[in-house]
């Protein structure tokens, strides 16, 4: 069994646009440390706010899977395919499946909060199709409630983003106060990142922007203080194919 917290202080740290978009990584690339290295296809993953508005000017990418959400306030998206801006509100996301290349561009409004995550496809498959997006709408996504757990699906479960990433599920799980036991499959990697609310764990408390990794275990048990919420992402604990780190030892 493994429960792993990475606390923010304990992330990798950037900033764009002359400092007007700041970001936390719970995955961040190699050269940005923090703690938390990649895992099966999930490469890469930021949270990024800024105050007062700021752009991220347009930059290429390929093979890759990249999705946006909108974690508070709006983003703005450009990219070469459509060539025009785009905008993206709370709860709404993204996804981007980069494959033979595409080049974009992003605008934080006042404000405005997403999160951005990297997956790795088969990239063998990937990098000879054509670059195609989605753009996915908050009234769009699969919901649920049980036994005062309520679940937004964005990918699996009824959620309707369809990736070629193997094996990728993407919620939001939010949990009344009370004792809860979640029933996992140890064949998974759970990843979550507590957006805001009061919790804890047999591992310690959990506090607002803590990252937990979990994996090798049946079941997650949670006292829940106050409303807490949730972004979760679980992949497969192993992959049919190799990934791009894997292919060229990154």
């Amino acid at each position: 069994m493994s429960v792993q917290i990475t606390s923010k202080e304990k992330q990798a740290s950037g900033v764009f646009a002359d400092g007007a978009i700041l970001e936390n990584k719970p995955i961040g690339f190699p050269q940005d440390g923090g703690e938390q290295k990649p895992f099966s296809n999930l490469f890469y993953w930021a949270n990024a706010w800024s105050d007062n508005g700021g752009l991220i000017g347009e930059h290429p990418h390929e093979m890759f899977e990249i999705m946006s959400f909108v974690i508070e306030g709006e983003i703005q998206h450009y990219d070469s395919k459509f060539d025009r801006w785009l905008s993206l509100e709370k709860g709404d996301a993204q996804i981007i499946r980069s494959a033979s290349g595409i080049s974009h561009a992003e605008r934080l409004m006042p404000g405005g909060r997403m999160f951005q995550v990297w997956f790795d496809p088969n990239i063998k498959q990937s990098m000879l199709k054509e670059a195609t997006y989605d753009d996915c709408k908050s009234a769009d996504m699969n919901y649920s409630e049980e036994n005062n757990i309520s679940i937004k699906n964005y990918v699996g479960n009824g959620g309707p983003i369809q990736m070629d990433s193997e094996g990728i599920e993407i919620k939001e799980v939010t949990l009344q106060k009370g004792n809860h036991s979640l029933t996992l499959d140890e064949n998974k990697i759970y990843s979550l990142y507590l957006l805001n609310g009061e919790a804890s764990i047999d591992s310690g408390n959990l506090l607002e922007h803590d990252f937990i990794k979990i994996e090798d275990q049946k079941e997650l048990n949670l006292v829940v203080k106050s409303e807490t919420r949730f972004f979760e992402i679980v992949a497969p604990k192993q992959l049919t194919y190799k990934t791009y780190r894997e292919l060229v030892n990154y």
